[in-house]
């Protein structure tokens, strides 16, 4: 087994006695839109974990999220087939061929499912007894208590730890402190998965990087990722920016006005072009596209312009990509060819129809040989995959590049500074040894 550079306090899944126990797993599956999964690449990456759990006389009981089903102003959940986890289920079903069992609550129109109830001491039974493969829980924002505070919450968390003898931590991606990652660690004897320790060690590389460090990140909003910009921003060489980032920067660089970026945002990113006036860690990319229309690639209305001719207080369509010469522009290929570390949390532009910056920053930056690469996030990895396919799966065997499964957990461990300080890792921690409640 190949030995990971992890907190000494981390409680970890090979420490754990599993034989003739029921073991929760909480796993980051969150792969399903529209009821199709997208990726399964998170799926694939918890086997390990789970391949062990059985290995030493384990039973397993899964867990995961799907997206958002909650509404964040009236807190009332939609219980619907767009996410939910049978395509999860299905999957793994062909993948593993084992019987897999997804029990079915009473879900209140509003307020989703309120509680686990006892017929899923049947499917325990069954489970134990080796007549079906593994039970699968429906998703945890399903569940009322998931996101709710005081009383709802702890009866989750206590119905949850009901189910199971030990509990295993495997969902990197999941960094929020939900009832199915935190409250749990406090009544059952917790530890972390493979897959989490991989992505912690893997995490180190990052905040403590060889040097030249580049990072490249990008966004839909300039807003959500402030806080998490002005760490990396302390930690790089050089920083790459991309998507509605980049196009908020160069306004409030340039004074100039771009569709689809508000004021707040270029009042919020001064600050940045501030900071980097005199420490000019900011890699400019010289030539965006830009595009009358938003929707989609019309012929004849989007164009490339070069931000060296950007007149001052002037207005401009929208910028849905940089163009692939701004990668080989004096300056931009030269950081990127000398890294020794670079950190991608970035789709350049808006796909389906504006690809060709993306595609051209992954080809890049695979020619540099010597440097350690880590792409994080889902978005940025789907579209690794299907612009450069060849490219991708030679990746996926290559020691020099690591994909990690969640890269807002990625951008909030930068925040905070280290791995350790997200919220889920800290209650394994801060809970290990002590007599579960």
């Amino acid at each position: 087994m190949i030995k990971l550079d992890i907190d000494p306090g981390l409680p970890l899944i090979q420490d754990a006695d599993l034989k003739d126990k029921v073991v929760l797993v909480r796993v980051d599956h969150n792969v399903v839109k529209n009821g199709e999964i997208r990726d399964p690449y998170r799926i694939d990456a918890t086997l390990g974990t789970l391949y062990n759990i059985v290995e030493r006389g384990g039973r397993i009981i899964l867990m995961t999220h799907v997206g958002r089903p909650r509404d964040k102003k009236t807190g009332r959940i939609k219980v619907e087939d767009d996410n939910s986890v049978q395509p999860v289920v299905e999957y793994l079903e062909r993948k593993l061929n084992t019987r897999f069992v997804v029990p079915q609550f009473p879900a209140d129109p509003e307020w989703g499912i309120r509680e686990i109830d006892t017929s899923i001491n049947w499917h325990i039974r069954d489970l134990r007894a080796h007549r079906i493969g593994v039970i699968y829980l429906p998703n945890t924002r399903w569940f009322e208590g998931e996101e709710s505070r005081g009383e709802k919450r702890k009866r989750f968390a206590m119905q949850l730890a009901g189910l199971a003898d030990v509990f295993v931590n495997d969902a990197f991606g999941s960094w929020q402190a939900h009832v199915s990652t935190f409250d749990i660690t406090k009544y059952l004897p917790s530890f972390a998965g493979f897959l989490l320790q991989r992505e912690l060690s893997n995490l180190k590389h990052v905040l403590e990087p060889e040097r030249p460090f580049v990072a490249v990140v990008a966004g839909a909003k300039y807003d959500t990722k402030i806080g998490p910009l002005k760490q990396i921003y302390k930690k790089v060489d050089h920083l790459i920016l991309g998507g509605i980032i980049y196009n908020t920067f160069l306004c409030a660089k340039y004074d100039i006005r771009v569709g689809g970026v508000s004021e707040s945002d270029i009042k919020a990113a001064k600050d940045l072009v501030k900071q980097d006036k005199n420490a000019k860690k900011v890699v400019e990319l010289p030539i965006v596209v830009e595009s009358d229309t938003i929707e989609r690639r019309v012929e004849g209305k989007y164009r490339t312009l070069n931000i060296k001719d950007f007149k001052k207080g002037n207005g401009y369509g929208y910028f849905l990509d940089v163009a692939p010469e701004s990668f080989n522009a004096p300056g931009v290929a030269e950081v990127i060819g000398s890294a020794k570390t670079i950190f991608v949390n970035a789709v350049m532009g808006r796909t389906p129809h504006f690809f060709e910056g993306s595609e051209k920053l992954d080809r890049t930056i695979d020619k540099n040989r010597q440097a350690r690469k880590f792409y994080g996030g889902g978005d940025t990895l789907q579209e690794f995959k299907n612009l450069s396919p060849g490219l991708y799966l030679a990746a996926m065997d290559n020691a020099k590049y690591y994909f990690f499964t969640g890269g807002g957990t990625v951008l909030k461990a930068i925040e905070e500074g280290t791995p350790y300080g997200l919220e889920p890792v800290k209650a394994l921690i801060e809970n290990a040894g002590k007599e579960p409640k």
